[in-house]
């Protein structure tokens, strides 16, 4: 008997789903454990592998094409099985949309109706007698016939046209005073613009250029997630400004040491924030919404920028971890985020964040509540400035930090302490290397 097999649900945040290619055709043979097709989530692309061994009857979504999670990706069943009872029956339980009109042509009726409703109504015009020897012309009767059109008629100087005709006869650089009305009164619609040929150009037309490209899932679901986080969580940003002198004489030390797995400055950060998360655990907590979650083990995810959006893989229990250790997880997680194979177990499970614009030159900015985060680490680049030290201004390197915190679960006092913590270990690093910790 035949069977459907509907769009899987691959990751917790999955709504929908592209099929990026397919692995089998229709009439071919599938066995279960085979990859019959791969679909790209809001944050990678995996393989999908078939539940049941058959025959691929039919396929639901084209390659290149979205689908809403349970929807009909296929039909498995035997060779020559009729499906058409099923696809009917599939079809006709599912939710039916209502035609609605174009959107262009609500516009174009919307600005109509307007520009009507706004016109002065015509004053009267006085009767004036027949000329010797003339027959005045009949006026038409109500609904009766008209005389053909002729080119727009001027109230007062102005063109009677609609305000998209105007526009698109600027846009295409035509005269609109040249182009014949089919509106009531002769008025110029958008289509007359769209129709007209009869010269009358007032210049080469000025073409706007763009392109429009579907939006990814990734960035479907980075939009709806961060627009809940920054719309839900109160939050409230801390910024403080250390000393990394000796940070980069440690590193520079350290990476003589251990070439060629060197390590960076964001694993310097990474480390004294899981450090210091230990110290402050209110921070690293989570909301959801009738009880706070106080996390005891600390992963940190790390914002990975990709072509499509933002990836955010987790680095385990990272106060455990040496310097080497992060740093080659960080590598090895950036490499697969970019080559989108990362899997759910990479990206799930954080229970604090760090986004590091530094490396692209910014000082200083304010990061999004990763949910379900209480907290998220906004990291500047180190600048070379004067500062004052023992009394004297000299040449100094520092870094800009702010920490965004969802106040319903860190108050301010709560995140000012774990911000310090942060800057004590990065400015005396030696606190970050114990027994292992390279």
């Amino acid at each position: 008997m035949a069977e459907i097999v509907r769009m899987p649900k691959l990751s917790d945040t999955m709504t929908e789903g592209v099929v990026s290619a397919w692995h089998k055709k229709v009439g071919d043979a599938v066995k279960s454990g085979e990859v019959l097709a791969e679909i790209e989530t809001d944050k990678a692309t995996m393989e999908f592998e078939s539940f049941t061994d058959g025959v691929l009857l039919h396929i639901g979504v084209e390659k290149g094409k979205a689908a809403p999670v349970d929807s009909v990706l296929a039909v498995l069943g035997k060779a020559g099985e009729d499906i058409t009872a099923l696809l009917a029956s599939e079809a006709a339980s599912a939710p039916k949309a209502e035609a609605a009109p174009k959107a262009e042509e609500r516009k174009e009726q919307k600005q109509e109706q307007e520009t009507v409703a706004a016109a002065p109504a015509p004053a009267p015009e006085k009767a004036k007698p027949a000329a010797s020897g003339s027959v005045p012309a009949p006026k038409p009767m109500f609904g009766g016939p008209t005389t053909a059109a002729a080119p727009a008629q001027a109230t007062n100087g102005r063109v009677k046209a609609s305000p998209l005709a105007r526009q698109l006869a600027e846009e295409k650089g035509i005269d609109i005073g040249r182009v014949t009305g089919s509106g009531p009164d002769g008025r110029v619609t958008k289509q007359d613009i769209e129709n007209f040929s009869g010269g009358g150009y007032i210049g080469a037309p000025q073409i706007e250029k763009y392109e429009e490209v579907p939006v990814s899932q990734m960035r479907k679901t980075i939009a709806r997630r961060l627009s809940e986080s920054l719309f839900t969580a109160p939050h409230f940003y801390l910024t403080l400004e250390m000393d990394m002198a000796r940070a980069m004489s440690v590193r520079e030390a350290i990476n003589k040491q251990i070439a060629p797995d060197k390590i960076s400055f964001n694993d310097l950060v990474i480390k004294a924030c899981a450090v210091a998360l230990k110290q402050h655990p209110k921070v690293n907590s989570s909301w959801l919404g009738d009880r706070i979650r106080y996390n005891e083990h600390v992963h940190i995810g790390v914002a990975v920028a990709v072509d499509e959006g933002l990836l955010v893989p987790v680095v385990r229990f990272a106060d455990g971890k040496p310097l080497r250790t992060i740093g080659n997880e960080v590598r090895d997680l950036a490499k697969r985020a970019k080559d989108k194979k990362l899997q759910p177990s990479d990206w799930e499970g954080n229970t604090f964040t760090i986004s590091n614009l530094g490396m692209f030159g910014i000082d200083e900015f304010t990061a999004i509540i990763n949910p379900p985060d209480a907290c998220i680490l906004a990291v500047g680049g180190i600048m070379e400035k004067p500062v004052v030290k023992d009394g004297a201004i000299v040449i100094g390197h520092t870094m800009k930090v702010t920490l965004s915190c969802d106040h319903r679960v860190v108050d301010g006092a709560t995140g000012a302490a774990f911000l310090n913590t942060v800057k004590s270990l990065l400015e005396e690093p030696a606190l970050l290397l114990g027994i292992g910790a390279i």
